[in-house]
């Protein structure tokens, strides 16, 4: 698979997550993708940390508004009847727990639930944003990561970096399949049947442990 095939893989698999009703929070990369693959006939509200209820899709190319952008400074549309605000009270919706479900990119996510996804010692780095807060104050936490990076594992039995939350991360989704952090360890629920379960185990440091009714990756 291609870095666009990963990609929309994940974004896919993750806007099948998002049910009626729920006020989701995308961050920035990887998860911005996700609207553009929303079920239809779903409604739910998209916020964006910097201000704003009711994002919609990306815009086609030529019809970016400057005005429009999301937390990491990239176009975005808004649905009608959206709102924007200030980002303290959009902070203040997130801190509050209003956010049902956050979807974030991860550096490394161990069994424990524990996420890194802000700092790399000896780098440079603007700041943890606003990840810490969704981790925290979002009922549900869903990762859109691609499974390695650069071939180095980033599912892992503890994180070696910076941590930016513990415990918080509730489902992981990669181009590899579907996992669900729980008490045990890391369950592999879904499958991509590109991969075989040895080689999604190769790509992961953590045991997973298979579901007894693993299924074949949702699209």
């Amino acid at each position: 698979m291609d870095k666009n095939q990963i990609r929309e893989t994940i974004a896919r698999r993750v806007a099948i997550e998002l049910k009626d009703g729920d006020v989701v929070n995308l961050g920035i990369g990887l998860p911005t993708c996700v609207p553009n693959y929303l079920t239809k006939g779903v409604n739910l509200t998209l916020q964006s940390e910097n201000g704003l209820l009711g994002m919609g899709p990306n815009p086609e190319e030529g019809s970016e508004c400057g005005d429009m952008i999301n937390a990491g400074g990239g176009y975005i549309t808004a649905f009608p009847g959206a709102s924007s605000f200030d980002s303290a009270k959009s902070f203040a919706i997130i801190r509050g727990g209003h956010v049902d479900v956050t979807v974030l990119g991860a550096m490394q996510v161990d069994v424990n639930g524990d996420l890194a996804n802000w700092s790399i010692p000896g780098k440079i780095t603007p700041g943890m944003g606003g990840a810490m807060d969704l981790l925290t104050g979002a009922k549900r936490t869903i990762l859109a990561m691609e499974h390695t990076a650069k071939g180095n594992h980033k599912i892992l039995e503890k994180c070696t970096l910076p941590l930016t939350a513990k415990g918080k991360v509730n489902t992981i989704v990669t181009e590899m399949g579907v996992m669900e952090v729980t008490d045990k360890g890391i369950v592999l629920k879904e499958i991509n049947p590109m991969f075989t379960v040895e080689q999604i185990q190769e790509a992961t440091q953590a045991k997973l442990i298979i579901d007894d009714n693993l299924a074949d990756m949702k699209k």
